[in-house]
């Protein structure tokens, strides 16, 4: 029997960039379900249910580090792991990110679609 593919949630409101990642992980045999605010990306936390959650902090409605501390307060999504994949790379938005409950830190000038890979492959 087939391993079932791992699902992951981005949630990302640059489309381009979204349509980008959707793309290079469906190639990579992932199932993608995304979410362009951090509203929408709580309630797909708790409907789809993923195996890991990239996560960008600038979001619409909700930012991520709001999303962040919300899923980790609910105990039915809390041990999703997250990886936060921000443009936001000061040392402090790091920090907060991490301690809130993120396990990865990117951002996303310094870091190609190749490298976010691994760190989805190390994670899950």
């Amino acid at each position: 029997m087939a391993e079932e593919a791992k699902k992951i949630l981005i949630a990302e409101d640059d489309k381009f960039l979204l349509k980008i990642y959707l793309t290079k992980l469906e190639a990579a045999g992932y199932v993608i379900v995304s979410a362009e605010d951090g509203d929408t990306a709580l309630e797909k936390l708790k409907t789809e249910l993923p195996n890991l959650l990239i996560l960008d902090i600038l979001l619409p409605k909700k930012n991520g580090f709001e999303v962040l501390l919300a899923m980790k307060a609910d105990p039915a999504i809390k041990h999703i792991p997250v990886i936060v994949l921000s443009n936001l790379g000061q040392e402090l938005d790091v920090e907060k990110a991490m301690s809130a409950g993120a396990i990865d830190y990117l951002v996303k000038a310094n870091v190609s679609i190749e490298s976010v890979l691994e760190k989805i492959k190390s994670h899950i």
